[in-house]
């Protein structure tokens, strides 16, 4: 029986976050220069990744996405590739990067059992590019992009964090760019992640306008969220291709959210916006047998009531407002998108 939570929501995707490290510093994301990073001895290795997969994907998990940090910047990734893929029951694994290492990484994903990637391009102005990652070079991105492509990675998607005065701009460029070589585009609302990005809720370009100005260019039909579940509602061009936005602050969708989340330092998160985890990686050290583990897991589960995008939406429309200082959460650094 597929676990469910307290507003029967069944457990399907696990994002499993590998490392909390990143070579960029984007401003949405982790805009300071240092953090507190974790030990490298509290970082769980790929053998108890792999259990803890495995276990998770008992429980009805049937799609894995890898995610930091940047993931490609822990050594020998490819390894827990292999492993993950061949896990019996799962459907899907896919990998979410900044790029920038994967001209070098690509082929050995791929042979590993890596089908598919996301990549974060948030603008095709290089030195746009440079002021939002602060570290980042386009051009190795899309070098890392195109070598996916020729390696076999398929579908691979563009993500774009679209922000108000940043790179709202952007988007038909973005959308030309991945109609011209058949990617996909998923389109970001500019959401409240952990404590350090100063969100406003001005700087949010809400799901409505991106759709009124990309179909002022391109004729697009509603397709809907994958599985019914997706983060994004996806839309294909009429004369082929596909686009999605992903509406967290004006559309959310909590009530269909199917995500668990695992940190790179062994804690079960239940929400992108939660304050605290459960720690896993303390059982898996202490000896514990997987029934142990498995019945932690399912006492998480089936207690989540986790609704934080429509808690917040909720506030937004009321007189009080909101106000994301004081909702405390774990960094994307650590929790992983």
């Amino acid at each position: 029986m597929t676990l469910r939570d307290a507003y029967q929501r069944p457990i399907r995707d696990l994002r499993i976050s590998v490392t909390d490290r990143c070579n960029f510093r984007c401003a949405y994301c982790m805009p300071l220069d240092e953090y507190e990073w974790i030990d490298r001895q509290e970082i769980l290795t790929y053998e108890e990744i792999a259990r803890l997969a495995r276990l998770f994907v008992s429980l009805g998990v049937d799609k894995i996405r890898l995610t930091g940090g940047e993931p490609l910047v822990r050594r020998g990734l490819e390894e827990l590739v292999r492993q993950l893929a061949s896990l019996d029951g799962l459907r899907d694994l896919c990998l979410t990067t900044n790029g920038s290492l994967l001209a070098e990484k690509a082929v050995a994903l791929r042979a590993a059992g890596l089908r598919r990637v996301n990549v974060s391009v948030d603008t095709l102005d290089p030195d746009k590019f440079r002021r939002v990652t602060q570290r980042g070079e386009l051009a190795r991105v899309l070098e890392g992009i195109f070598a996916a492509k020729s390696a076999g990675l398929a579908p691979i998607k563009i993500n774009a964090v679209i922000e108000r005065g940043v790179n709202d701009d952007d988007m038909i460029a973005l959308a030309e760019f991945a109609r011209q070589h058949g990617f996909g585009v998923r389109f970001i609302e500019y959401m409240d992640v952990g404590n350090a990005n100063n969100w406003v809720s001005e700087k949010v370009v809400a799901k409505r306008e991106m759709l009124s100005r990309l179909s002022a260019r391109f004729p697009l039909r509603e397709v809907g969220r994958g599985a019914g579940s997706a983060p994004s509602v996806d839309y294909e061009f009429a004369d082929g291709g596909d686009l999605g936005v992903i509406a967290s602050v004006t559309e959310p969708f909590c009530s269909s959210c199917t995500r668990a989340r695992l940190t790179a330092d062994g804690k079960l998160v239940t929400c992108l916006f939660s304050s605290t985890g459960h720690n896993l990686k303390q059982l898996l050290r202490a000896g514990a047998s997987d029934n142990d583990i498995l019945e932690s897991i399912r006492s998480v589960w089936s207690a989540r009531r986790d609704r934080y995008s429509d808690e917040r939406l909720e506030a937004l429309q009321s007189a009080g407002g909101y106000r994301p200082q004081d909702h405390r959460k774990i960094e994307m650094i650590t929790l992983g998108g």
